[in-house]
């Protein structure tokens, strides 16, 4: 006769993992299989190869000197004159975008969409060919003057929507506050809304100069002289003439040099912005 059937009660449980320790498992594989990775690219490298074309030592310390200096000094200049420029008419996009007055608001939309939708490069050409178009027409302070206006409108766009944003979420009894003390809506805008609305958007302000930074190698098509060289077109040429990478990659570390300070202070600034929350 055989033994009656244990009851559920009786039967052997099995142990499952739990969330944590399935997590956990699943991080160590990714791990592994990331050293693994790590050590297959060191071990199959072509080490003297990659050092010859992208970091050839001599090459490296030639590179450094004036003209790169230069160079970079230019991107700077044209960064921070095309952030300037973008900045203040994109303060006064984002206020015509929330105008009382439908024709200001038709404008301001039609110059964002169409900014926001062409390329950077294809304004920086169409720049480059207005003294053929027109005859006799010069911008001052040229390249700077261009490379500021050029590169500032196309910024213009996209800062003129985080500006909106900001001034949106400033909330409306602040305004009512002001307009309740007696200003007017200009005022109560200047005073009271527009330092809180800076204030909120300083992240992606941020954010929209570490673009301008990339976006300031565009500068090459405008055909400029040394003098106007900016890192892109001083890393091309330089590369060019020794055929060889590595003047291209000394100036690719000179935009970290830039962007990453940009980037750790973003970080910061999100930060205090979350706390201030």
């Amino acid at each position: 006769m055989s033994a009656p059937a244990p009851t559920a009660e009786q039967a052997p449980t099995r142990r499952r993992s739990s969330p944590r320790r399935r997590a956990r498992r699943i991080r160590l594989v990714q791990y592994a299989v990331l050293i693994v990775l790590v050590v297959l690219a060191l071990f199959t490298a072509n080490w003297p190869q990659i050092i010859d074309v992208f970091f050839r030592p001599e090459l490296v310390a030639a590179t450094i000197g004036p003209a790169l200096f230069l160079a970079l000094g230019n991107t700077l200049i044209y960064t921070a004159g095309a952030f300037l420029f973008g900045l203040v008419v994109g303060t006064v996009l984002a206020l015509m975008r929330l105008s009382e007055v439908p024709p200001y608001r038709w404008i301001a939309r039609a110059y964002i969409e169409f900014f926001r939708g062409l390329p950077a490069i294809v304004v920086f050409i169409a720049f480059g060919l207005l003294p053929i178009a027109f005859e006799g027409m010069t911008i001052p302070w040229d390249p700077y003057g261009t490379v500021w206006v050029a590169l500032g409108m196309v910024a213009s766009a996209y800062l003129a929507e985080t500006i909106r944003a900001g001034i949106q979420a400033v909330p409306k009894g602040q305004v009512e506050a002001a307009r309740s003390l007696g200003m007017s809506s200009a005022t109560a805008m200047r005073k009271i809304v527009l330092p809180q609305a800076f204030r909120i958007i300083l992240p992606p302000l941020t954010n929209e100069l570490i673009l301008l930074v990339k976006d300031s190698s565009l500068v090459y098509v405008l055909g400029l002289s040394i003098e106007g060289y900016e890192l892109t077109k001083f890393g091309r040429e330089a590369a060019q003439s020794e055929a060889n990478l590595t003047p291209l990659v000394v100036a690719g570390f000179c935009y970290l040099l830039i962007t990453l300070p940009l980037t750790v202070l973003v970080g910061r600034l999100e930060a205090t912005t979350a706390k201030a929350r």
